[in-house]
């Protein structure tokens, strides 16, 4: 594991959830998965990639998890996936780099946009959407679509082995093709855990994603403005509802969040002016809890409580 159990973490972490349930009785325990990641000095994190990668794995953080290893759907939060193995394609000369696909880039992760997304997994796979294919081009297909988890899976972490990155997101659903290969029971989706996503997250946060370089560039889509009248100005960003909106004003916020009518997640790394920096995965299930844009911000204020007060434990 790429952070370790601490008993301060633990008894806090379960404190949070308490806490939450308390406020939000018909949240199920099963319906909610957590990773939490406290930076604690030497804060090898966000230096720019200051630090090689062989010295930033040395560097064991404090964590917290609930239901972390559970596969969920991810909604959106699969593009961060997506925008990692993009990177790996450019650096490797695998894809071209071009002004159309920054753009397809930018807006998958800045906007959330699906059809954006789609360009990106057609690039990744060398694949297009269309109509049904008989069985042997379709059998060829498929193993293109599997090119993102054959990269993760080439990794060789412990946190990446459940998990399923191969379908583009939809707002109507998928069609022809793409519905072929869903499965029947749509068993196909795309599955992650909140360990998977705090893991990734946390190596482009630590600039060790693909390169330095190319995490700065992830972490500059990835950042999130808190200002109060931005964000009454677009409806639909991706802090209202979510992680961000139970920050202070003054706290520093990269994130990813996904919502779909089944679920709402989240994943952030977040820098408080007066508490140590943590990175924080929420994935909340269940077509209520899915609405319900209270869950994620009153989490995220607790634990802005519980991270202040580590300054003062020992």
């Amino acid at each position: 594991m790429f952070f370790r159990k601490d008993p301060q973490l633990e008894e806090m972490g379960d404190r949070l959830l308490n806490t939450v349930w308390e406020a939000f009785p018909g949240l199920a325990q099963n319906q909610i998965a957590l990773t939490w990641i406290v930076y604690d000095p030497p804060i090898p994190v966000n230096t720019g990639g200051a630090i090689t990668p062989e010295e930033f794995w040395k560097y064991v953080p404090r964590g917290f998890d609930y239901r972390g290893v559970e596969r969920i759907d991810p909604a959106s939060v699969v593009k961060l996936f997506y925008l990692v193995a993009m990177q790996e394609w450019l650096a490797r000369g695998m894809a071209q780099p071009s002004a159309e696909l920054d753009r397809a880039m930018r807006d998958m992760i800045v906007d959330s946009s699906n059809d954006a997304t789609g360009l990106v997994v057609d690039v990744l796979t060398g694949t297009t959407s269309g109509p049904e294919l008989s069985p042997g081009p379709f059998e060829t297909w498929k193993q293109q679509r599997y090119a993102v988890n054959r990269y993760f899976e080439s990794l060789g972490q412990k946190e990446l082995q459940t998990i399923n990155v191969c379908q583009k997101p939809w707002c109507d659903g998928p069609y022809g093709r793409e519905r072929a290969f869903f499965g029947e029971l749509m068993e196909n989706r795309n599955w992650l855990t909140t360990i998977a996503t705090a893991w990734l997250l946390h190596s482009i946060v630590g600039g060790v994603a693909v390169s330095a370089v190319r995490s700065q560039a992830m972490l500059g889509w990835l950042r999130r403005s808190l200002e109060p009248t931005g964000l009454m100005a677009e409806p639909k960003n991706q802090v209202t509802g979510f992680l961000g909106a139970g920050l202070p004003l003054n706290a520093r916020l990269w994130s990813k969040a996904g919502w779909m009518s089944r679920v709402r997640h989240d994943a952030a790394y977040i820098e408080l002016p007066d508490a140590r920096p943590y990175l924080l995965v929420v994935f909340t299930e269940g077509t209520e809890q899915a609405k319900n844009e209270s869950i994620l911000p009153f989490l995220s204020r607790e634990v802005v409580a519980a991270v202040r007060s580590l300054n003062c434990a020992s």
